[in-house]
């Protein structure tokens, strides 16, 4: 079957290795996708938030299968509006509803979800411009920092940590009043602040029966010692080391099953990924948020432990029956090593040459702010290349990455060299 892959990063890429492999596969499209897809599949330059341009490009090319890599389509509704018209119903959609994806695009959905079915979760309230002064009132009610949480799509910006009572009420005003976030801000959820190690748990649901991914860890800050601006995503490793079999059990038993169950109970129709950010506070997982796709970088470290062909676990989809597939799990390590532009996440320079990418042998280098002209790679993003190794625990794994990463260079090439450190 020929198949659709709309992104342009890291994730996709590792998507793009992953469906080319498969027997099912006949022809492989990425929209617009990279350096690195183009290598393996035929990158196609359309805005993949333009569904009419995404129908007339799948009808042209005899599309049998799309599968969602980020999450602004499925949020816009993709998926509805593809089964919803007579000449694409029967293109299958890897990602979920529009109302399903609300779990992502609306932190105030997502909470409401969380308390509803009993999911463990921080303490939280939703509030507007209309009632910020039961805003303020509310944050009185909890001892710093204080999590300011924008309600819709932020790329990855709209969740800040405060420290003072003064400040938190003054970026709320800003959020709200100022609308620092734009619409994603009409709406900002407060959450108590839970302390604890961050860990994310991916899961696959065909609608009724699930499958638990490999667990994984990402660094998000651009400093070492988790310090400075967040990112996209530094790095990850997988498994997480402290995710041992009990708290694996806890996680299971108290949030994926009550997540799977609660869509059923609510008529919420989803078909694809769940990830689940977790904190685990004491020996007890909490949710943080959940997300309606595979992370980046967190799939450059998931999918490759993965050894299944991933066209047959989708095409389950159709009949139910994910149940009837047994995942064939890598047990090594796997650590990603995130190599990006010099001033990243501020501003930062595009169109600088990348050398050295043939000189990596013992690692897979999937590209992602990067761009092909001619002969040459160039950067063309932010986050530029993604560096995966197994290892037999992550420290060699990441030594193996760190390894490869010294082979190639760009000017203001940055990454960060403490990756683990928490471990």
């Amino acid at each position: 079957m020929n198949i659709l892959i709309l992104g342009s990063g890291g994730r996709e890429h590792a998507f793009a290795l992953k469906i080319a492999d498969s027997k099912l596969t006949d022809k492989l499209y990425v929209a617009p996708g990279n350096s690195g897809t183009q290598e393996i599949a035929t990158n196609i330059p359309i805005n993949i938030n333009d569904f009419e341009q995404v129908k007339k490009k799948s009808l042209e090319l005899g599309i049998s299968m799309i599968i969602v890599g980020p999450e602004d389509p499925l949020v816009n509704g993709i998926h509805d509006f593809f089964a919803k018209d007579k000449e694409t119903n029967s293109i299958a959609i890897i990602g979920p509803k529009q109302n399903a994806a609300s779990l992502e695009g609306s932190k105030d959905f997502a909470k409401k979800f969380l308390v509803r079915h009993k999911i463990p979760t921080a303490r939280y309230a939703t509030f507007t411009r209309e009632n910020i002064k039961e805003g303020f009132k509310f944050l009185k009610t909890l001892t710093p920092p204080y999590v300011l949480k924008a309600d819709g799509l932020a790329a990855g910006k709209g969740v800040l940590i405060i420290d003072s009572f003064d400040d938190a009420k003054s970026q709320l005003t800003e959020m709200l009043v100022g609308e620092k976030f734009g619409i994603a801000s009409s709406k900002v959820v407060i959450e108590e602040f839970l302390d604890g190690i961050e860990l994310s748990c991916f899961v696959l649901t065909d609608g009724v029966n699930y499958k638990v991914l490999p667990t994984a860890k990402d660094y998000k800050r651009i400093g070492e010692g988790d310090t400075g601006l967040n990112t996209g995503g530094m790095g990850a490793v997988s498994p997480v080391p402290f995710a041992n079999k009990t708290l694996l059990n806890k996680i299971e038993q108290n949030i994926i099953i009550p997540t799977i169950e609660g869509l059923k109970k609510d008529n919420i129709e989803y078909q694809g990924f769940i990830f689940i950010g977790l904190i685990n506070v004491n020996n007890n997982p909490k949710v943080i948020e959940y997300n309606v796709r595979m992370g980046d970088p967190e799939t450059e470290v998931v999918l490759p432990r993965i050894q299944n062909d991933f066209v047959e676990i989708f095409q389950s989809f159709k009949n139910k029956t994910l149940d009837k597939i047994e995942l064939n799990i890598d047990h090594r390590s796997a650590a990603t090593v995130v190599l990006v532009s010099g001033g990243y996440p501020s501003s930062y320079n595009k169109g600088i040459k990348i050398t050295g990418i043939d000189h990596v042998v013992d690692s897979t280098v999937y590209h992602a702010g990067a761009i092909r002209e001619k002969e040459n790679i160039y950067t063309n993003g932010g986050r530029v290349l993604a560096i995966t190794s197994f290892g037999n625990n992550f420290q060699q794994a990441l030594k193996n990455s760190y390894n490869s990463a010294s082979k190639i260079n760009f000017k203001g090439k940055y990454y960060r060299k403490d990756l683990g450190f928490d471990l």
